[in-house]
């Protein structure tokens, strides 16, 4: 009687996702707040490091993009200059006045679309409750910034 006798591993997903890496549990759907979930240090660095990358990549691109629509102006210059391209200024100071007016009309009743509003909520209530997060991001965004 020479039967195997097969067996199978049973895995519990439930299990298997509570010992994967520390992004899934701080991207949770429902992580609730870091302050529950990690101490103070860890608040700090965690914020900290993002923030430093977060300010470093956005003074590299910050750097790039004003040196591309700087270079643009000054091509464009140029070839206002050299008779290559026209401008209609008459048309550019029309546009202009309409932008202002529109600027003035939608500024002068300081009401936020609801759906601005409670994103602008959502992101209080999380500021709120991860005080110490944003702090450490804020102060590792601005040692980004100026390295």
């Amino acid at each position: 009687t020479g039967a195997k006798d097969d067996t199978f591993n049973v895995l519990d997903l439930a299990e298997y996702t509570k010992n994967r890496p520390w992004w899934r549990k701080i991207f949770a759907p429902n992580s609730g707040s870091s302050a529950e979930k990690y101490n103070v240090a860890t608040q700090l660095v965690i914020g900290g490091v993002t923030g430093w990358c977060t300010g470093f990549i956005f003074q590299k691109v910050g750097k790039l993009a004003a040196t591309a629509v700087g270079g643009g102006f000054f091509l464009l210059q140029i070839a206002n200059h050299t008779g290559y391209i026209k401008v209609d200024w008459n048309l550019v100071q029309r546009d202009m006045n309409k932008a202002k007016q529109q600027l003035k009309f939608h500024s002068s009743g300081n009401k936020m679309p609801p759906e601005v509003k409670s994103r602008v909520d959502e992101v209080i209530i999380f500021l709120k409750k991860n005080v110490i997060l944003t702090g450490g991001f804020a102060g590792g965004f601005l040692l980004g910034m100026a390295s």
